[in-house]
């Protein structure tokens, strides 16, 4: 799922605290002279902006954090708050005041601390060394981890080991780590497809429909599809993460055979069998693409 990671969230600014526009009066006649004819020859001026150029940095304390955010003034009629690489930005309407600007921002203080820790972790993780394929390497698998471990042998075949969470693979000793990673995905791609087709029957006696078929999908940005014929398709990556987020997912799609959208009804029949179902949206959500092995 990926992506844009800008995450953006409006404030409304109540109708009552807008400015009435004052009139503007209109000015006497001037004479014309020969200087204001020869001004009237000049190209005009371009149009303004959407955004004025009126950005600065600003600071706010709140809950023992000292805040800091990018003040932009715009056209808009609302506050909004944008969370990018440089932290905090907020746009903001001319007329809004500073003291109603920082209200907001203790509204929605929650929400901005939350986003703010989770593009850190991203931004940390990102700076972590990329996972190297070799023996010892942790893979993420099931919520967990496991260890790959590589055995020279001369008759190719791979083993789990469950009691100590290691994938033995056995390669020649001449095998490069394409070879490697080859091994790996084709165990994790078979594992996916034995955990779907477990789960994917539970949930389809719950909301009692029934599905067609279901295959692996490696598509970038979406983690499952369903068409109105029952064909289900679900990421095979999707084995990384937790079973909670296996049966989200699942349960998503099936609903789908009862509401082919994204209503409240939608929502209302994936929380029937799937309570915590915003717990696992919010989760799936955070992830980030560059966590994940890269075959």
């Amino acid at each position: 799922m990926a992506l844009q990671l800008d995450l953006f969230s409006d404030f409304l600014v109540p109708d009552k605290l807008r400015p009435t526009p004052a009139k503007t009066p209109v000015p006497a006649p001037v004479p014309v002279s020969d200087k204001t004819q020869r001004d009237e020859t000049r190209p005009a001026a371009p149009p303004p902006s959407t955004f004025v150029n009126t950005s600065n940095k600003r600071r706010i304390l709140i809950q023992d954090y000292l805040l800091e955010y990018d003040l932009q003034r715009s056209k808009r009629r609302s506050i909004g708050f944008l969370i990018n690489e440089d932290g905090l930005r907020i746009t903001a309407p001319r007329w809004v005041t500073i003291a109603d600007i920082e209200t907001a921002i203790q509204e929605k203080q929650a929400w901005i601390l939350r986003k703010l820790t989770e593009r850190r972790e991203r931004t940390q993780r990102k700076l972590e060394p990329s996972m190297t394929w070799q023996d010892g390497a942790k893979l993420p698998y099931l919520g967990g981890e496991i260890t790959l471990r590589i055995a020279p042998a001369s008759v190719i075949g791979t083993h789990f080991q469950s009691a100590q969470a290691e994938l033995i693979i056995n390669l020649p000793a001449d095998a490069g780590e394409q070879q490697l990673k080859d091994r790996v995905q084709a165990w994790l791609q078979q594992e996916a497809k034995r955990v779907f087709n477990e789960r994917l029957p539970v949930f389809a006696e719950k909301l009692n429909v029934r599905y067609q078929s279901m295959a692996l999908s490696a598509a970038t940005t979406r983690w499952g599809s369903c068409t109105s014929q029952g064909k289900i398709r679900l990421n095979w990556r999707l084995i990384h993460f937790s079973p909670m987020i296996i049966d989200y997912v699942i349960a998503h799609e099936l609903a789908h055979l009862r509401e082919m959208n994204h209503s409240p009804r939608f929502w209302a029949t994936v929380q029937s069998v799937f309570p915590d179902f915003e717990v696992a949206r919010n989760t799936l959500r955070q992830h980030a693409s560059a966590d994940l092995p890269v075959f």
